[in-house]
């Protein structure tokens, strides 16, 4: 099951179309995704004759991000214990960490991360405290008060989902910040049967754009369409009449773009199929869970990226689950250890390969869960933490600010929510400028960014080496 891209001049002068896949080219007609393609033009021009991939990891649900990074000093680890109640961990369970930028302060990991805290510790690892949804920075008065607009469907999990994955905080928009992305940068790449924007999730609204849609994979390989090689008459017969109706020439506008896509969907699949084949081999051993299989199949399409003619990639990953309004502590040392144990071996595989410098892997979640305990879980809150990791990373340091997780502090408007510090915007804006977006692009892929950086003047947080 692969996506597409659409050309807006082939769609216009003979309606031909780019890549789509498999079982989802549908999508183009239940979108209509060749009108909107005719209404844009790529603004970006942009050197990328080298090689850098985004791999975002959605951990949907909403992730209780201050038990995955927790306070170690003394009198914060006390405010924590009293605040988190029943589920705060034990001080001697923390992993520390030696943050180079909170001086005077110690911070460390769930106990099940032992990979990303020695890769934190060497400099591979950062993390961004605090970090949400906002329309406009927002004091708790403000709040209160409703003076300043909020971000739509606030503590909605299909609402703030939403916002993560299109950086529209105060709109809901059909179109994704990757899939916009890939539309500005489109000419990287020479291969035009395969999207820029790979999914091993399946169909994503990050990765949809004006004139891009996600080229989806399984963990496993490409899913395209059956046509066995085995030699049975029945599937040498399907094949025949499969490829005759690709060869075949259509008057209607719509037949022919229809096949356009089928046909450039096949053959970006026999692509990837024989890519993988002959792929590079790399260090390490993945561990057999569905989100280390999807970290591995990232890892060998990377590998193959010159043989596929790929400069630019983006890479989602949906890993859900993270809802636990019920036994929290059990359900997050199971699902943290299958992230670290992911985290690292992908870590690995991209070092052997040389590609660390050239990958950057960052979490996402819809919102944080309340600081306060609902009995044996949290439920829907608001700023949260997150990581990335890669040879570009300023590592070793944690961006934004770590709050005080005091109950009626500053930030804290009941029931254990903080407003966030920091928006989501500016990790997102970090994340495209790194990828090689302009800056005069950036208010168009991120509208509120604005009121939280002023572009063009440095970095919005300063955790990349761009």
């Amino acid at each position: 099951m692969d996506s597409y891209r659409i050309s807006r001049r082939k769609f216009i002068g003979q309606a031909s179309c780019l890549a789509v896949g498999g079982t989802t080219f549908f999508f183009f007609f239940l979108n209509l995704k060749a009108m909107n393609a005719m209404a844009i033009n790529n603004s970006s021009v942009v050197n990328c004759n080298d090689y850098k991939a985004l791999v975002c990891l959605f951990n949907s649900g909403g992730l209780d991000a201050f038990n995955m990074l927790l306070p170690r000093t003394t009198s914060e680890y006390n405010i924590y214990a009293a605040t988190r109640s029943n589920l705060a961990l034990p001080y001697n369970d923390i992993r520390p960490i030696n943050s180079l930028n909170t001086p005077g302060r110690q911070f460390g990991l769930h106990p099940s991360m032992v990979n990303i805290q020695n890769l934190f510790n060497s400099g591979d690892v950062a993390f961004i405290s605090n970090i949400g949804a906002l329309v406009a920075p927002m004091t708790k008065q403000e709040y209160y008060d409703e003076s300043v607009t909020a971000p739509l469907g606030l503590y909605s999990h299909s609402d703030q989902q939403m916002h993560w994955q299109t950086g529209f905080a105060h709109a809901r928009s059909a179109t994704g910040w990757g899939g916009r992305i890939a539309d500005l940068l489109t000419s990287c790449n020479t291969n035009t049967n395969i999207s820029m924007a790979m999914s091993l999730s399946g169909t994503n609204l990050f990765e949809t754009g004006n004139n891009s849609v996600e080229f989806t994979l399984s963990p496993y390989g490409p899913v395209g369409i059956s046509d066995d090689n085995d030699g049975w008459w029945y599937n040498t017969l399907r094949k025949t009449n499969i490829t005759n109706m690709l060869d075949a020439t259509y008057k209607n506008v719509f037949e022919q773009t229809y096949k356009n896509i089928t046909k450039s969907a096949r053959t970006g699949n026999q692509q990837i199929e024989a890519a993988l084949v002959n792929a590079p081999q790399f260090t390490g051993v993945f561990s057999q869970t569905y989100l280390s299989d999807a970290f591995k199949m990232v890892a060998k399409i990377i590998a193959s990226q010159s043989n596929l003619g790929m400069n630019r990639q983006i890479f989602f990953i949906d890993y859900g689950g993270w809802d636990h309004h019920d036994e929290l502590l059990q359900n997050q040392m199971d699902m943290l250890t299958e992230v670290d144990d992911a985290i690292g071996e992908f870590h690995t595989a991209l070092s052997s390969i040389n590609k660390l410098d050239s990958v950057t892997t960052f979490t996402v979640s819809e919102f944080c869960r309340t600081l306060t305990s609902n009995g044996n879980g949290t439920d829907h809150a608001w700023g949260s933490n997150v990581f990335v990791m890669g040879g570009a990373v300023n590592g070793q340091r944690i961006y934004g600010e770590y709050p005080s997780l005091q109950l009626n502090g500053p930030i804290e408007v009941g029931g254990g929510v903080l407003i966030p510090s920091t928006a989501a915007e500016e990790y997102f804006a970090e994340l495209a400028m790194w990828f090689g977006v302009a800056n005069s692009d950036l208010l168009d892929l991120y509208p509120n960014l604005g009121n939280f950086y002023s572009v063009g003047n440095g970095n919005p947080l300063g955790f990349l080496n761009i």
